[in-house]
């Protein structure tokens, strides 16, 4: 090996010792990091799931760990070594519980979680079905400024977009107060409080019926096979192994839910009406675009005319003519 050749290889050592022990940048400390944050998520989500076993009275055991982190025997029984050593868990026989630190710093994790969902549905266009799984992921990285920044942004809010509880700075939750849809008797007026996001095929299917939390419905009819309710004018079917993901609670006296109304898209051009509210499934962007324009209870309304294929159709409204999709319309 000459010498030119022997500078050429202590080079490439200097560099690729560079590149991975560079102090901070280097793959080495990257690789670090990422194993620090890694086995923060996985503490993190355990903490989480205990409290929901703890609020849905249910038990946690080093198996349900398991189950729910897709990790093995050995690797949860380490993260629960670790979350003992700091005092966020404590045994009894085969069940895991939260200390008072522990249950604080999981309803730390789940108010980021909810706010974040909050937000994606006020300030986005993300689908539902999107909301839980980047919320899982932003629950780890905000800081305790950003979150106290990001509630204000959002007005505080009491719940998040299925109507779970928001715990609030000081870690305090209300107590569930909804009953499953099942256990309602026909003729019954309630309100939607809370949809189950997991598992998301079965939330997928819910809010594709058009249910959504703060939905006022009607119990019409009930079977081993489905529930009949009627909501915003509409006749909807229920599958009964969707129902116990979806919690209600009894409508107040000075409520009404109106079993029929005509939606715009049923307005015939030339003709005017009034607006007499939006359905509960119009969220975020799309409502305040509604809003925006006029759409709003009360604003008188004319159906214009329609595009050759019949969608969208064109209004007036408060001096201005714009155009709706009969996606949109059906839902006014």
């Amino acid at each position: 090996m000459n010498l030119l050749e022997i500078i050429l290889v202590l080079f490439l050592i200097i560099l690729i010792s560079a590149i991975t022990f560079y102090p901070q940048k280097g793959l080495f400390a990257k690789w670090k990091r990422n194993r620090k944050n890694n086995e923060k998520v996985l503490i993190e989500d355990t903490l989480k799931h205990i409290y929901d076993c703890e609020y849905n009275s249910t038990d946690c055991t080093l198996n349900s760990i398991c189950g729910y982190l897709s990790t093995s025997h050995s690797q949860s029984a380490k993260i629960l070594a670790k979350l003992e050593e700091a005092d966020l868990v404590k045994r009894s026989g085969t069940k895991i519980i939260l200390t008072e630190d522990g249950k604080q710093y999981a309803l730390k994790i789940i108010r980021i979680h909810r706010l974040w969902e909050k937000h994606l549905a006020d300030n986005t266009s993300v689908r539902e079905e999107d909301w839980h799984n980047l919320a899982e992921l932003e629950e780890h990285n905000l800081t305790d400024e950003e979150v106290t920044r990001l509630a204000a942004k959002l007005g505080n809010p009491l719940k998040d977009p299925h109507g779970d509880p928001i715990p609030n700075e000081e870690g305090e939750i209300p107590e569930p107060i909804g009953i499953e849809l099942s256990q309602v008797s026909e003729g019954d007026l309630v309100k939607i409080c809370h949809i189950e996001d997991q598992p998301i095929e079965i939330f997928s299917k819910i809010t594709n019926l058009g249910l959504f939390p703060g939905m006022p419905i009607k119990v019409i009819e009930k079977s081993s096979k489905s529930i009949k309710v009627i909501s915003e004018g509409e006749e909807i079917e229920i599958d009964s192994s969707f129902v116990m993901n979806i919690q209600v609670i009894p409508v107040g006296k000075d409520e009404e839910i109106l079993e029929y109304k005509d939606t715009l898209s049923s307005v015939a051009v030339g003709e005017e009406v009034s607006i007499v509210s939006l359905s509960k499934s119009i969220r975020g962007q799309q409502r305040r675009r509604l809003l925006d324009l006029g759409i709003v209870p009360g604003t008188k309304v004319k159906a214009r005319l329609t595009s050759l294929s019949g969608d969208p159709t064109a209004y007036d409204v408060r001096g201005t003519t714009i155009a709706l999709r009969k996606n949109q319309s059906d839902k006014i």
